[in-house]
């Protein structure tokens, strides 16, 4: 049983106050992706880079990023306070961690832009700690980079992205931008948790879209996408 935040205003909780965790980690033998048979956790090498994003329930993120053509990715519990965190722990908001996806990629062949255009169009960047009926501060918009040229890039797409949300009605991006060394360990999530939806095709998975769309760096004006109609759901099982 989950213990649901009920406001998306509440605070990530203070460190102090966190569940105290394991020092065991909860996937300690990661099975090779589902889908790529890459390791989910494998280090970057030549050409390569890492980055984790957190967008909502971690299901359907990590999908866009293997079918954008990622090299590998796993999902987890990033930037909080409760090492070795369980589904059920971070569920109840006491971790201060967000459900977040590692994507290892390259970006001659996967550019970071392009990644990150994917990411602030799958879901609300102006939804603060929820993405539709996926209410709590695990379900928080950020980023959390592990370059220099990741973090500029992001902060600049956020700049232009705002521009276009905001005459399009919505209100401020409220994405975090924290590099990773300052976020802190990712923690991988349960094997049931990677690569969900390969697992379970038609699975449940909730992003919020605004409907507009991302513009390039250095590219001119984008018109908007289409809106997504799905009704948002909240997840009470997995």
């Amino acid at each position: 049983m989950f213990i649901w935040e009920s406001s998306g205003d509440q605070a990530v909780v203070d460190p102090s106050q966190a569940l105290p965790g394991r020092s065991e980690p909860i996937l300690a033998d990661p099975m090779p992706h589902a889908v790529l048979g890459t390791p989910i956790l494998g280090e970057p090498g030549d050409g390569q880079e890492v980055i984790y994003l957190a967008s909502g329930c971690f299901w359907g993120a990590e999908k866009a990023a293997w079918e954008l053509g990622a090299d590998a990715t796993a999902v987890g519990y990033m930037g909080g306070s409760t090492p070795n965190p369980t589904y059920e722990e971070v569920g109840t908001g006491q971790t201060g961690h967000a459900e977040t996806v590692r994507v290892l990629y390259s970006p001659a062949a996967l550019p970071t832009e392009r990644l990150l255009q994917a990411f602030f169009e799958s879901h609300d960047p102006t939804s603060l700690n929820r993405q539709g009926g996926d209410v709590g501060t695990q379900y928080r918009s950020a980023v959390f980079p592990t370059t220099a040229a990741q973090e500029s890039l992001a902060r600049e797409m956020i700049k232009t992205y705002q521009k276009v949300l905001t005459e399009g009605g919505y209100g401020d991006i409220v994405t975090e931008i924290v590099p990773a060394p300052a976020a802190g360990a990712f923690y991988p999530a349960e094997d049931y948790h990677q690569q969900y939806l390969a697992k379970n095709p038609g699975g449940y998975q909730c992003h919020a879209r605004t409907g507009m769309a991302c513009p390039l760096p250095q590219s001119g004006p984008l018109r908007p996408g289409p809106a997504d109609d799905s009704p948002s759901r909240g997840r009470d099982d997995a």
